[in-house]
C-alpha cells in the first residue's frame, strides 16, 4: 500500500514536470517503454528490487536498456534510484499513464460481454454512458462467456452489470427467501 501510493506522488510529480517542460509526449513514451518491458520482463522487476545491484549500476543499465530516453526521464529515474525507490519505477509508470489519460480528459473502462458486440450495439452503450461521464470515454472490450448475455461496464470503482447470469442470480435469491 505504501509503495502505491508513492508510486502516485512520484507519477504526479514527472507529469507536472513533463507539463512544464513541454515534453510530454516523449516521456509518456519512456513510460510506455517501461510498462511493457515489465510486462514481458519479469526478470526487469527482479533486477529493480535487488539490493545487492547499486543505484550506479541501475542506472547504467537503465540506460543501457532505454538508450533514446528523454533527459527529464533519464535524471527523474535516476533520483528514484538513487533514493532506493528502484522498486516502483514500474508503478511509477503505470500511475503516469493513467494520470496522463486523467490529465487529457480520458476515461478508461472496461466493456465485458457474452460475445463480441456489434458496432451498432458497443456505440449505443458508449453513447448512452458517454451522457453521464465528463470526458473522452474509451472503454477496453472483453469476452466472457460465463455472462450468458448481456454486459458488464466497469469504469474506475463504478459497475453497471446488464448481464443475464447476474438477473438470474437475483431471480433465485428472489425465489428461495
Amino acid at each position: 500500500m505504501r509503495s502505491t501510493k508513492s508510486a502516485g506522488r512520484y507519477a504526479k510529480a514527472l507529469l507536472e514536470l513533463a507539463v512544464e517542460q513541454a515534453c510530454l509526449e516523449t516521456v509518456e513514451s519512456d513510460m510506455n517503454a517501461i510498462v511493457a518491458t515489465a510486462d514481458v520482463a519479469p526478470d526487469f522487476q527482479v533486477f529493480l528490487n535487488s539490493p545487492v545491484i547499486k543505484a550506479d549500476k541501475k542506472n547504467d543499465v537503465m540506460s543501457k536498456l532505454f538508450p533514446k530516453m528523454q533527459p527529464l526521464t533519464i535524471a527523474f529515474i535516476a533520483l528514484i534510484t538513487k533514493n532506493g525507490r528502484a522498486s516502483v519505477i514500474p508503478a511509477i509508470a503505470k500511475g503516469f499513464q493513467e494520470l496522463l489519460e486523467n490529465h487529457r480528459g480520458i476515461v478508461s473502462g472496461t466493456l465485458t460481454s457474452a460475445s463480441p458486440l456489434s458496432k451498432e450495439s458497443r456505440d449505443k452503450i458508449v453513447a448512452n454512458l458517454s451522457k453521464s461521464i465528463t470526458g473522452k470515454l474509451q472503454l477496453t472490450e472483453m469476452v466472457d462467456a460465463n455472462l450468458i448475455g448481456g454486459f458488464v461496464v466497469r469504469i474506475g470503482d463504478n459497475q453497471i452489470d446488464a448481464s443475464v447470469a447476474t438477473q438470474l442470480r437475483k431471480l433465485k435469491q428472489e425465489l428461495t427467501q
